[in-house]
């Protein structure tokens, strides 16, 4: 087991990266853990939606997913942090002016041409909503994610990457990219670094191939667990066991040490409506592996979706704190 140097504090240091609400859903479960510090590395090449809409007009950085993790970071389920994911109508379904916008990413946007700074506008707000933990975006640059795909197809655009019906063979970008110096810090001062849960392609591995944070995750002294999903995911991972997810984080410069993966069974009423939207079930291969694999229930089935329960990850998390 990797053991990490000394520190000034006793708390254990616990990194995340990712995006989307499986990151928000890691942050929501262990913002409550005891004695550890929480940082949360967040993709930026989101260009979907109002995101999307926001980074072409203002040229900046995208924070739809910064803003999933703040709320799901902040000390309490206040109105301001409600406030955040609210998300402005057209009873015309049009998307223009502020129809289809969250009022977080338009605060967001706002801040960040007030300051000057996208990752001083970021850390503003983090304070007005008393986040548990520090939320650092992978990147500051304006950036778009490229994908080639086994047929070298390359599509360019995170929200365009699964809708191609083949398979992935690596993500890239097209320009270089420097990471936040305060993301390589926390990787090289970690005592815990998980990956996930959520999209590998478009989640996890838009942090990951920015080469700063690759050497950075090579150096690190951390534990580096990886939290596989449960399904596979129609356009990124389809047909992939627990292995081909490991082999796409390694093959892009993620090195992983272990892998905690669902224990939990799934009811069958439940996986035939998956299936037949072309999602099955993530399984092991067996033999021997050259990372520990931890299973741990970590699953809920509330409105027939299989999904990751906050609570039961926290808990999780917990037992991986406690053997660094």
């Amino acid at each position: 087991m990797r053991k990490s140097g000394s520190r000034m504090s006793s708390n254990k240091k616990v990194v995340v990266i990712g995006g989307g609400h499986g990151q928000s859903l890691i942050c929501r479960g262990i913002k409550n853990i005891p004695n550890i510090d929480i940082t949360a590395i967040v993709t930026v090449a989101d260009d979907g939606g109002s995101t999307g809409r926001l980074r072409r007009q203002f040229h900046i950085p995208a924070m739809g997913d910064i803003r999933n993790v703040m709320v799901s970071l902040a000390e309490s389920e206040s109105l301001m942090s409600s406030l955040m994911n609210y998300r402005f109508d057209d009873p015309n379904g049009e998307e223009k002016d502020i129809a289809g916008h969250n009022l977080g990413n338009l605060m967001l946007t706002a801040l960040t041409q007030q300051c000057g700074s996208f990752f001083e506008a970021v850390q503003r707000i983090g304070k007005v909503l008393n986040v548990k933990g520090q939320i650092i975006p992978a990147t500051t640059q304006v950036i778009s994610l490229y994908a080639i795909m086994e047929d070298d197809v390359i599509v360019k655009g995170e929200a365009n990457i699964p809708d191609r019906s083949n398979h992935i063979r690596q993500v890239f970008y097209d320009e270089d990219v420097s990471a936040t110096p305060e993301a390589i810090e926390a990787i090289k001062q970690a005592d815990l670094i998980i990956y996930g849960i959520g999209s590998v392609y478009t989640s996890i591995l838009p942090n990951i191939i920015i080469p700063d944070i690759q050497e950075a995750l090579d150096q690190t002294k951390a534990k580096r667990v990886y939290f596989c999903n449960a399904m596979t995911q129609p356009g990124e991972t389809d047909g992939y066991c627990m292995e081909d997810h490991v082999k796409a984080l390694i093959r892009h410069g993620a090195p992983v040490d272990a892998v905690v993966v669902c224990s939990d069974p799934l009811p069958q009423p439940i996986l035939r409506r998956y299936y037949e939207e072309g999602s099955t079930p993530v399984f092991i291969r067996d033999g021997d592996h050259p990372y520990q694999i931890i299973r741990e229930n970590l699953l809920s089935f509330e409105h027939d979706l299989i999904r990751h329960d906050s609570d039961k990850v926290e808990t999780a998390v917990k037992h991986l704190v406690e053997g660094l």
